[in-house]
């Protein structure tokens, strides 16, 4: 899943990215306001981490944007200003949730978890299909029981592949939320990643669960 961080304070913008690289989001960072608002609208993100208080376009504002564009990502505000007016302004102005500095980063996480739970149902923090679960919580994967050992980016591939089940997704989807802003869209990296995720999953099992759908992309069954 690929999450952006809209953050004046480089320090806590390395600090977040740093750590949700490590539970293996692609990240990107932007440090003003125009840059980030830009950002938001041109890429493809399933979640924006906002601070408010913002050089060149406040957080509020790129808020409001972003919902007057129609654009539907998740925005977890994070922010200093810890009033409730602010909270109620915040919240009102498009955002998901609102979590105050200074903050724990496990409650960060919980909370992007919490909200791109909202995307499709996930029972009890995990993401199944057919004899397939994959622990959200744990990093773990197991096909009919046995677990499955995968790198960082191959469980960001599943993870992505899993929350749309049942349809097809294409290299483009793939690379756009799956890898950050420099993914280099004319390599073959999304079928290399593909194949050795399908030589996990599905080796040894009759029934193959994922897919190629011949100039389109790729399907998991659901």
């Amino acid at each position: 899943m690929r999450i952006l961080v809209i953050e004046d304070e480089k320090k806590i913008a390395a600090f977040i990215k740093r750590g949700l690289k490590e539970e293996g989001y692609a990240v990107d960072t932007a440090f003003d306001g125009a840059e980030g608002y830009e950002l938001a609208r041109t890429e493809a993100y399933d979640l924006i981490v906002l601070d408010l208080m913002l050089p060149g376009l406040d957080g509020l504002s790129i808020c409001k944007k972003i919902r007057e564009n129609k654009i539907s990502t998740f925005i977890l505000i994070l922010t200093a200003k810890d009033k409730v007016p602010d909270k109620v302004t915040g919240l009102d102005s498009g955002a998901d949730d609102y979590l105050t500095k200074p903050f724990a980063f496990e409650e960060l996480l919980a909370r992007i978890r919490n909200l791109l739970r909202k995307n499709k149902t996930v029972e009890a923090g995990s993401l199944k299909a057919k004899n397939l679960v994959m622990d959200l919580l744990s990093h773990k994967v197991k096909r009919a029981g046995k677990e499955i050992s995968l790198t960082g980016k191959e469980f960001s591939l599943l993870e992505y592949l899993l929350r749309n089940a049942g349809t097809v997704v294409t290299r483009t989807m793939i690379s756009e939320h799956v890898w950050d802003i420099n993914f280099d869209t004319s390599s073959n990296t999304v079928d290399v990643h593909i194949n050795h995720l399908r030589a996990k999953i599905d080796s040894g099992y009759s029934e193959k669960l994922i897919k190629t759908v011949r100039g389109r992309g790729y399907t998991l069954k659901a």
